[in-house]
């Protein structure tokens, strides 16, 4: 190959690599920008929202702490407020009449003490019902980010992958582009060199460079373009991506005060040390949820109990993907069969963890193939019982699903588990009803998983002993609540509709109390032979029209089949098929699928024992609920299907209710009941759930409705 030849083409070579080299390192540089950016867009809105308090607030509050500031000076020159005072520089204030430059200072002091208070509770929430022009900057450069780190990924990947190499041929290409006389002179190594060199820059060895670095431009064109109706578009179906995107940029307006997520701090920086290694796992984790798979990676035998909707599922899986990376290999999760689908789509959703469904009539078949090749076999409650290891087989983690359901040891179920714990080197259970009727309940589940901590709480039950309780727990027992840990979750509004019974509604009320028919007396208003002349039923109506206009779909919840069958006939074409406890687990999912495809006003009706676990439906942000159910965890499980991780949009929940009835006593009690959990449970250590409504206090509600039905008919004195 002549040199002469080469020394025509070294230069265009030369740019032309030198330009796509050029190129990808400001793809990175972009993602460094647009990182910068959500930083200083989320700091105008803080910004902003700081002057609107302070904009309320009147400047002589300046001399809260006496400074002696002479607030005149000021308001003579206009400045009545402290938003109007945040406006003036330093040199500014020190050159208003009255204000000497000592005054100054301490005005500044002042001022600033008060901004740092007012920033305190401010928090950046994202919501399709809030948008304005200062979130929809946030969420444009929310959105670039998002999508210029797969492309700066794959840019670094490039550069990693050629750059050195392609320094190295330039270099060698160099000796080329000199006078025939020193071409000659250059030695026979360094000439075939360069011709090397010319070969590869010219040839095929970089193709892959030029056409990638050709698409990943393409990209970042796309990138760049982003505008308002792309990000709020794009919101709306990952907001969990973009959340978690701005808790990590900005931290300090997501976090809480509790730097150590409610564990004493001496667990607590344990588990700040621990290893996580998340390779495999093909989604992010909030930062409360990865300390969550530290917390179970640390203490191995561990309850779970988060509050619903801060996605435990995901936990989970990212503690058997932490494991895998580390070698172990063979995974069991047990859960009720009403989730067991929904448990293997999620794992296959968020991990390259094979999956393996043990249950039904090939369980015999599924069980030898995760013993020969391992990965997370997913099976049911009832299918443990067929389930027969080797003495001396082990496995990495066993993993309870609604561990609740094997709180009483005597129960078959419960003896089944416990089998497969012994072969479990590593426990996790998890549930968001640990204690469902007594603290004994939530003892009993931890003496499985760690007996000295269950000896240790043996004896406390009374409120006074909460806190010590909290403490003695913290190291196999962990909560976090939706409002300690989502910062960024929409509003949730929840409303009590009362109505009022009409004559027919009243008499077949007071006939139903009257008899002791319990189950009819809850169905207050729904059972009224035309649905059309319930009360509850326009309520409900009306709200499903309103949803709709306001772009919204709805789940309506009931105990009772009876009432989701009347909520079936009054709204017709308005709703999917129901859900209930007889309908198979595919044809569930066929459901969901089909509301999730739905438009506004689509109606989901739910019998709230069945749609109120396993279910995730953050595409509906109206929540009806037709009765007061007998027990609150119930509700905030039905809530919870909507109100979660994931919500885009402000959620409205709606509890039908009907005055001078059984709704305003189950209300009450409802809420007295409350009072020993919240002690027990709130602080991350106990779950907050409140007593069952029995059928003695039940009883003796009906009792009380029948005595004051009498009273207002005259039936009894006064």
């Amino acid at each position: 190959m002549q040199r002469d030849f080469l020394q025509r083409d070294i230069k265009r070579i030369n740019d032309e690599y030198e330009d796509i080299i050029k190129k990808l390192e400001g793809i990175l540089q972009l993602e460094k920008n647009y990182y910068l950016a959500i930083k200083a867009n989320a700091k105008e809105t803080v910004d902003f929202k700081i002057k609107e308090i302070l904009d309320d607030i009147p400047v002589e509050e300046l001399n809260r702490n006496k400074s002696g500031i002479r607030i005149k000076a000021l308001k003579d020159n206009g400045i009545d407020n402290l938003g109007q005072l945040s406006q003036y520089s330093s040199f500014m204030i020190s050159a208003i009449r009255g204000i000497s430059e000592d005054a100054m200072y301490t005005i500044r002091r002042e001022l600033e003490n008060i901004k740092k208070q007012a920033a305190t509770g401010i928090k950046i929430n994202l919501s399709l019902d809030h948008k304005d022009s200062l979130s929809t900057k946030v969420l444009i450069s929310v959105a670039q980010y998002k999508y210029i780190r797969s492309t700066s990924e794959n840019a670094k990947t490039l550069l990693e992958k050629y750059k050195r190499n392609i320094k190295y041929d330039l270099e060698d290409l160099k000796i080329a582009n000199v006078n025939s006389f020193k071409w000659l002179l250059t030695g026979k190594n360094k000439q075939m060199k360069a011709l090397e060199a010319y070969k590869r820059l010219s040839g095929n060895e970089y193709n892959e460079l030029k056409e990638e670095s050709k698409n990943l431009l393409v990209r970042t064109k796309r990138i760049i373009d982003i505008n308002e109706r792309i990000a709020w578009d794009d919101f709306a179906k990952k907001s969990v991506q973009y959340n978690g995107i701005l808790e990590k940029v900005v931290p300090e307006l997501f976090g809480t005060n509790d730097t150590f997520y409610g564990l004493p701090k001496d667990l607590a920086v344990e588990i700040n040390d621990q290893c996580f290694f998340p390779k495999g796992l093909k989604c992010e984790l909030r930062a409360y949820q990865e300390w969550g798979v530290k917390y179970a990676l640390h203490q191995k035998r561990v309850l779970l109990g988060d509050e619903m909707g801060l996605g435990k599922t995901v936990q989970a899986i990212a503690t058997m993907v932490s494991l895998k990376n580390t070698e172990e290999s063979h995974f069991i999760v047990v859960c009720p069969a009403s989730v067991l689908s929904n448990w293997c789509r999620e794992i296959k959703k968020h991990s390259l963890l094979r999956v393996v469904k043990i249950h039904g009539s090939g369980r015999n078949e599924a069980l030898r193939s995760w013993l020969k090749n391992g990965g997370v076999a997913v099976t049911t409650y009832e299918t443990t019982g067929y389930i027969n290891l080797d003495d001396d087989f082990k496995f990495s983690m066993l993993i309870v699903d609604e561990a609740h359901y094997i709180k009483n040891e005597s129960a078959k179920r419960t003896q089944n588990v416990l089998k497969l714990c012994d072969h479990a080197d590593r426990l996790l259970f998890m549930t968001g009803t640990a204690l469902e009727n007594k603290v004994d309940e939530m003892t009993a589940l931890i003496n499985i998983l760690q007996p000295d901590v269950a000896a240790s709480i043996k004896n406390m039950k009374s409120i006074s002993s909460a806190p010590a309780f909290r403490n003695k727990i913290a190291p196999v027992y962990y909560r976090r609540k939706r409002e300690d840990v989502l910062k960024d979750l929409p509003e949730k509004n929840e409303t009590e509709e009362w109505c009022s019974m009409n004559q027919e509604e009243k008499n077949k009320y007071e006939t139903a109390v009257c008899n002791h028919q319990f189950m009819e007396a809850r169905r207050v208003s729904w059972n009224v032979d035309n649905i059309f002349n319930s009360s509850k039923a326009r309520r409900l109506k009306e709200l499903v029209e309103e949803a709709e206009s306001d772009g919204r779909k709805i789940i309506v919840f009931s105990y009772f089949r009876e009432t989701i069958a009347k909520v079936m006939e009054l709204l017709g074409d308005r709703c999917t098929n129901p859900i209930n406890g007889s309908i198979s687990l595919i044809r569930r999912q066929q459901i969901l699928d089909e509301f999730e495809k739905a438009g506004a006003g689509k109606v989901l009706p739910a019998q709230i024992q069945a749609g109120g676990t396993g279910l995730n439906i953050q595409t509906a942000s109206v929540v009806i609920i037709c009765e007061p159910q007998l027990k609150p965890s119930i509700e905030n499980q039905a809530i919870s299907r909507a109100y979660r991780m994931g919500q885009s949009r402000d959620v409205f929940v709606y509890r039908l209710l009907c005055e001078k009835s059984i709704d305003e006593k189950l209300v009450k009690v409802l809420q007295d009941k409350q009072i020993l959990f919240d002690n027990f449970a709130d602080k991350s250590v106990a779950a907050k759930e409140s007593l069952e409504v029995s059928d003695v206090k039940f009883g003796q509600l009906i009792n009380e409705e029948i005595e004051r039905i009498k009273k207002e008919k005259g039936m009894v004195e006064s």
